[in-house]
């Protein structure tokens, strides 16, 4: 295990030395600490490497995540998981605003909340969140998956396109062009792997799932002024 002591030595040294670990590397697994709501930490790393952060970061921690497995032990800044291409994140406590967005693989595990617009603009990540998901959450999702153990805000899946969107509790409005669709037995399998993943005892019976109407995507000339 190799000890890295951000407070003492700087994030862009911390960087810089998670950039320099090939896939070949013997140093597999690193601890981070005293993160103290630093930003950006851990972002873009491209190694198989497990990265365990003990403590809350701040705005894109582990953005551009690329195979490896970032840990962060506390609750985690704006944009967690930024455009996350593989491997896992998984944050312990809360995150903020638009975690996972963008993300074009990977996942991303909340064992809290997550705040407004969870997984915005998604295109192909897998997102799990133990807790509650604010407003906006999945706007405009094109794939992938957001599951959500507890309540969704406000405008859930606003113009998603081929997302996938899994919620166990209550949804306080459904944005535009999102529906409640049918959970088939495929959708069940997919559910149960994500909840595995996520170390979620929930079980997929409990579920909604919500996509898209399909309406938003050819011209109406009824929505023409």
């Amino acid at each position: 295990m190799q000890t890295f002591d951000l407070e003492a030595e700087g994030l862009r040294k911390l960087n810089s030395t998670l950039h320099r670990q090939a896939e070949t590397t013997n140093q597999t697994e690193w601890e981070i600490i005293n993160p103290r709501g630093s930003h950006a930490i851990a972002v873009g790393l491209d190694a198989p490497i497990e990265v365990t952060i003990k403590g809350s970061t701040g705005y894109y921690c582990a953005g551009m995540n690329k195979q490896a497995t970032i840990n962060v032990h506390g609750s985690a800044g704006p944009g967690v998981a930024e455009n996350m291409m593989s491997g896992a994140v998984i944050v312990d406590g809360d995150a903020s605003q638009y975690a996972g967005a963008t993300g074009n693989g990977g996942t991303l595990v909340i064992k809290g909340n997550a705040s407004s617009r969870c997984g915005i603009s998604m295109k192909g990540i897998d997102i799990v969140v133990h807790g509650n998901v604010g407003h906006m959450s999945a706007f405009m999702a094109q794939s992938g998956n957001l599951v959500v153990c507890g309540n969704a805000g406000d405008a859930l899946g606003d113009s998603i396109y081929e997302a996938r969107l899994f919620v166990r509790g209550s949804v306080k409005s459904l944005g535009a062009d999102c529906i409640e669709k049918e959970m088939r037995p495929e959708h069940l399998a997919i559910l149960a792997d994500l909840l595995e993943r996520g170390g979620c005892d929930a079980k997929p019976a409990e579920f909604t799932r919500y996509g898209s109407a399909r309406k938003l995507y050819n011209f109406n000339i009824d929505n023409a002024y």
